[in-house]
Order: C-alpha cells, then structure tokens, then sequence
C-alpha cells in the first residue's frame, strides 16, 4: 500500500548514526558525509548508496526472507561491529582486547558501550575502515534469515572465545537499532525521548504505492461483497495507522484484524523463546486472520491451516517473507510486483510458486471479482 523507500532511507541512515556518530561508535566516516542529523536529500541518497551497496545488500536480505527494516539495521551495523572488534583484537591481542572488552560490554551493547568503544579504538589507534560491501561476502550462501542471524552470533563467539554471552549482547545491539531507526523515521516530533535531537523524520513523506481513491474504492468494493479485510505490515503502529488515515484507508480494516512490528516486539518481550516472530514467521498474519488479543492464542492454532480454511484466505504481498508466511499459513498468495526489486522479482515469485502475480495491488480486483 505504501512505498518503502524511506523505511530504506532510514534504515541506512541509522547504521550510518550507529557506526560514525560520535554518540554511538564514531567511526571515520571516510567518503561518506561527517555525521550529523539534518541531512539533505543528496546526502541522503549517498548514505544509502554506499551502507546497502547500491541496494544490492537489501535485495541480498530480501531474497533470503528478511522483511523487517530493523532487522536489516542489525545485522549490517552488527557485522560491522564484528569486523570492528577482530581487527582490535588482531592489533592489540588477546590479554589486552579482553582487558578492554570486558568492562565496556559486561552490561551489553547500550549506547555507552558502543561510544566506549569508539573512544578505545582512537587510543589504541586502531586501523579500520569500514566495507559494507563485506558483508555481502559474509551472508553468501546463506538461505535463510535464520542462518543469517546464526552465522553473525557464531562471528561474534569466535571473536569474543565465548567469555561474553552472544546473544545476550546482540538483543541489546538490535533494540538499540531499533529505536534509533524510529528516531529517524519519525523525527523528533513524535519521538519524546531521543538520543540525538535535530531529525525531521520521514512520517510526512509517504508515497503510496497506488492512486489512494482507487485503492480505496477497492477496499470499499471488497467489503460491501463481504470479504474481510487485514493488514499484516512490519511497520511499527504510529507508522501503520497515520498514513492509513490519512489516506483514508484505516476505516477498512477492523481494529482486531490489524498487526504491526509492534505487536510483534510486544510478542517477542512476552514470549522470547518465540524468538523471531518478525516475517517470515506468520504469527503477524495468523494473529490478524484469528483477531487475537493474546499472543499465546496465536500458538493455539495448528498449522497449516486446514485446506477448508487455508483456501479462503488470500495473502497478498510484495516480498519473499510474505510468500514463505502464507505457505506456513497453508494459505493462498497473491504477489505484487511493487516491492524493492519491481518487476525483476517476477522470476523469483514464479519459481516459488505464487499463486497468482499482479503489477499492482488494484489488479486483485478482478481474480476476487469486484470493479
């Protein structure tokens, strides 16, 4: 329904923040513009270009499952980090790499932490430059976003020889991503408490995808006819909801048949054994189709669904996530080719066996029978 290129424009901006901002890492940035919050649209433009590789790394992600743009944040800012913490260790060795390491991250990476690090790094004077290109190399022949997240936790254990606890540090590392990804895309008019003041935010900016009246003269068509209509989105609640109204889209969709990243992170702190529950996981799907409250009623439903019921239900989506959910889901799908990689994902749905593939979400019209 909504473009996702700022949800991109974000993401890189918050590895950028991350990794050469003086209150996180503050790394040399070197081609890249000196970090500050306030950038212009050109500069925006470079800082995606050079942290996504020309987007070769998102469509990299996409293709293997990833969806989530939080996600997507971790695992380049973390591989980073990872590089960054070998080659202060290779430089100093292990007595004084460990002498250094333990006292910064016992509590984890926090924000501290990270701007701790940095500052040892210029003392020790440790050479390193940052190649997000690298982590292409890392991530190949890596099938799912299971392995991807697996493969950075056994990188970082390697280095660490086990003396700190992964996971227990990453989960920090992601939350931070996390919320320094809503500073930037929300901007400080809807973030009270920000680490780095001065961001406008990418809120007003939303593109929708297709003709908003037309769009919703479908929603409009589809319910008169008596279908029932739900979002399953990665994006956050504020970030689901105000475009929607806005667009007047919201009015559709059942207040119970709505699920966001944030219902998902609500999720994963409730239940963390469920750990991820991000697409391509189908909880966001199976929570909207069951209109549950709990998550744990999520879990009571066996799947695939039955083919009564799984054939009666219609997800329709624009990345390779939404595609693995349905078929967990035992449900149909409908790809559009609206996605990062357009029509050149046509290939990819087709061998993947999608049920049906459109251009565009208002193409559903006909396979579901309305004007």
């Amino acid at each position: 329904m909504l473009s996702e290129e700022r949800y991109f424009d974000a993401s890189a901006l918050t590895v950028y923040e991350l990794l050469f901002s003086p209150q996180y890492l503050g790394l040399n940035p070197a081609d890249l513009q000196t970090f500050r919050p306030q950038l212009e649209e050109s500069e925006v433009r470079a800082v995606r270009h050079a942290v996504f590789v020309a987007d070769e790394v998102l469509h990299a992600m996409k293709q293997v499952g990833i969806n989530a743009n939080w996600d997507m944040v971790y695992l380049q800012a973390a591989f980073q980090l990872a590089q960054l913490l070998e080659a202060f260790k290779a430089k100093v060795g292990d007595t004084e790499f460990f002498a250094t390491l333990l006292p910064l991250a016992g509590d984890g990476w926090t924000q501290q932490t990270l701007q701790e690090m940095g500052h040892s790094v210029k003392m020790q004077q440790i050479e390193f430059s940052v190649r997000f290109g690298a982590y292409l190399e890392f991530m190949s022949g890596c099938t799912s976003k299971q392995e991807l997240f697996e493969r950075l936790e056994t990188k970082f254990a390697g280095t660490l020889a086990d003396q700190v606890p992964s996971w227990a540090q990453l989960r920090q590392l992601w939350d931070l991503g996390q919320s320094t990804f809503q500073e930037w895309y929300l901007g400080d008019e809807y973030v009270t408490a920000t680490r780095q003041p001065g961001k406008r935010g990418f809120l007003a900016d939303e593109v929708p995808i297709v003709e908003p009246h037309r769009f919703a003269g479908l929603l409009a068509s589809l319910r008169n006819k008596g279908l029932t209509l739900g979002i399953a989105t990665g994006r956050p609640s504020l970030e689901t909801r105000v475009p929607l109204h806005n667009l007047g889209w919201l009015e559709y969709f059942a207040e119970g048949r709505i699920s966001t990243a944030s219902d998902v992170l609500a999720a994963e702190m409730e239940y963390p054994e469920k750990r991820p529950l991000a697409k391509p996981n189908p909880f966001s799907y199976l929570r909207s189709y069951l209109q549950a409250v709990q998550a744990a009623d999520v879990w009571k439903q066996p799947l695939p669904l039955p083919a009564q019921l799984g054939d009666g239900v219609l997800i329709i989506g624009d990345s390779v996530a939404d595609l693995l959910a349905a078929r967990s889901m035992g449900c149909r799908f409908a790809a559009v080719l609206t996605g990062l990689e357009g029509e050149a994902a046509r290939e990819q749905f087709v061998r993947m066996g999608s049920d049906y593939i459109f251009d565009n979400v208002l193409e559903v019209a006909g396979l579901l029978g309305v004007e």
